[in-house]
């Protein structure tokens, strides 16, 4: 990059920047959490570095750093997926390991990228990214198509109830940007995904190096009518993917101040898990069943009048009533299924075999607990989207359906009603490491 276009860069960030946030309440603008799933080296990275460089959102002194990596690799072009693989053994290998979380905004939207590994062995770190997501960018090179990874990603993306996927075509400059190449794969992956639980499937031909689709229209896909990937992102309907029917409110922390200003206040905080939430709003609280009256509903140490999911708030009782962390506020009418045996389809992590019997920590919404392992029903394949029955033991980077046996009851939905009441962490009980992520059926 020349002194002149550098120069050039800046004052068009510098002005970018001032419209972007001129006017504008910065707090009101919506949050997209999106994840990058694909086959290794489909260019995940590359595509996540080509969004924040085109919509103008790092600084001039990351971009020197990643030109003069470029530069020392004897690279002809700047290696933009230098600014999401930050891991030394990354940079060296030239892949993702890690799962790097990067943050940007337009006028539009805010956004917080996952940027997940693509390898076989870096599946659990896959799950972890994508746990979160409103959105997942399915990657596919188009000279490769559909591989093992990407048919694992994409049932993990399914697996995790994420409402909305973006298929990208990626490398497209490399097939002569051949319509032929796209529709193909597209036929592919449809076909695939009719098996999925995907609602929303978008397909967009790009090239994540040289910026054809990404932020800009490509010059080269004049067959391409459709929309860019940022436009996309910047308008995907978001705000219905929470449960704003069923009530749950799991108690984080109980705020007692003891100051004089405020001697008998008791506060329930928590971020609130599904529904919405008023003052005057008749609750009960579980595991007790009491009843009582919500009085105030606070943000931030001011009152609201409603509150919904996924905000975090702070909320008092009419009622002097015994409420602790690990407990839930649900509606009188509408309370979770409680029950101490769960069935779960599950994500392994450890390198640890999961057999019969074995205990483990079960953590779900605030509530921990011990569990023991009851029963493993199957594995599935992810080619094949098969069961593999008769199975003994659970090894790392499996999805498989267990039962677990919990030690005290659990409030929970289906994780297809609830992705936050519905999903489990399992702890091994001797480390303290997390060795599953699961899934309640």
């Amino acid at each position: 990059m020349t002194k002149e276009r550098k120069q050039q860069w800046k004052t068009e960030k510098n002005k970018v920047t001032f419209k972007k946030y001129k006017n504008m309440d910065y707090q009101d603008i919506e949050l997209l959490r999106f994840t990058t799933a694909g086959s290794v080296d489909d260019g995940k990275s590359t595509l996540i570095g080509r969004l924040l460089f085109d919509s103008k959102s790092i600084f001039q002194d990351q971009l020197d750093a990643v030109e003069a990596s470029s530069k020392s690799k004897g690279f002809d072009y700047v290696d933009l997926s230098l600014l999401t693989d930050g891991l030394k053994s990354e940079r060296e290998q030239g892949i993702t390991i890690d799962v790097a979380y990067r943050y940007f905004a337009t006028p539009k939207r805010k956004f917080i990228i996952a940027d997940t590994p693509g390898h076989v062995q870096y599946t659990r770190n896959m799950v972890t990214g994508a746990s979160t997501a409103n959105l997942a960018i399915i990657l596919i090179d188009a000279r490769k198509g559909m591989l093992e990874q990407t048919h694992r990603h994409a049932f993990i993306a399914s697996l995790l109830r994420i409402p909305h996927a973006i298929v990208c075509v990626n490398k497209m400059d490399l097939v002569d940007y051949s319509q032929e190449v796209y529709d193909n794969i597209v036929k592919d992956f449809t076909a695939f995904s009719s098996k999925l639980g995907i609602k929303d499937v978008q397909f967009i031909p790009i090239s994540a190096l040289d910026g054809d689709n990404v932020v800009n229209r490509s010059e080269n896909m004049d067959w391409y009518q459709g929309s860019t990937l940022m436009y996309h992102l910047e308008t995907v309907h978001i705000s219905s993917d929470y449960n704003h029917v069923d009530c749950r409110f799991p108690i984080q922390t109980v705020i007692r101040p003891h100051t004089l200003e405020h001697q008998d206040f008791r506060g329930f905080a928590g971020r609130i898990a599904g529904g919405v939430f008023k003052p005057g709003d008749k609750v009960k609280i579980l595991p007790s069943g009491f009843n009582s009256t919500i009085k105030t509903v606070e943000l931030n140490g001011d009152k609201i009048s409603e509150a919904f999911a996924p905000m975090s708030v702070t909320m008092t009782l009419e009622d002097e009533i015994d409420v602790s962390r690990g407990d839930m506020i649900v509606r009188e009418n509408n309370v979770p299924i409680i029950g101490q045996d769960l069935d779960v389809l599950v994500t392994w992590m450890s390198s640890t075999p999961l057999q019969l019997r074995t205990k483990v920590i079960i953590k779900q919404t605030t509530n921990e607990c011990l569990g023991m392992i009851k029963e493993l029903k199957y594995k599935v394949d992810i080619n094949t989207l098969h069961r593999i029955e008769d199975i003994e033991a659970i090894t790392m980077n499996d999805i498989a359906r267990i039962s677990i046996r919990a030690s005290k009851p659990i409030f929970y939905d289906a994780y297809q009603q609830n992705r936050q009441t519905g999903s489990i962490i399992i702890i091994d009980e001797q480390t303290n490491e997390t060795i599953g992520a699961g899934m309640i059926i």
